[in-house]
């Protein structure tokens, strides 16, 4: 059985605040920095979430809008193709879209794909 690797390795400041975050992929070879992480883990005996959320204070409020902007719609996206379940992909879409217009990150009216049966 092959196995993979994701490494992250957090930078602290004297306060213990995110200074910096780099990872790395064992099957990329690649290392790269990140001003911020969401890891989310199923615990399967809680039957819960167990979340990592990580900034630096070098990320932006316009970066971090957008950051959660994106993770909306690929949360929609790849829970359509782990459920099968198109309908409720579609309204997670459309609550983006909702935000993204808020927050001044789309325009009103240019809906995304909603998926397979638009």
């Amino acid at each position: 059985m092959k196995q993979s690797e994701i490494k992250f390795t957090v930078t602290l400041d004297d306060n213990k605040m995110p200074q910096k975050i780099d990872w790395s992929a064992s099957d990329e070879n690649k290392e790269s920095s990140s001003k911020a992480v969401m890891i989310a883990l199923w615990d399967t005996e809680e039957k819960n979430t167990l979340r990592i959320d990580l900034w630096t204070k070098d990320m932006m409020v316009d970066e971090m809008k957008q950051f959660y902007h994106q993770n909306l719609l690929s949360m929609a996206d790849t829970f359509e193709r782990a459920t099968g379940e198109v309908e409720a992909a579609k309204a997670m879409r459309l609550f983006a879209q909702e935000f993204g217009e808020r927050l001044n990150l789309v325009m009103k009216n240019s809906f995304y794909s909603l998926g397979k049966n638009k």
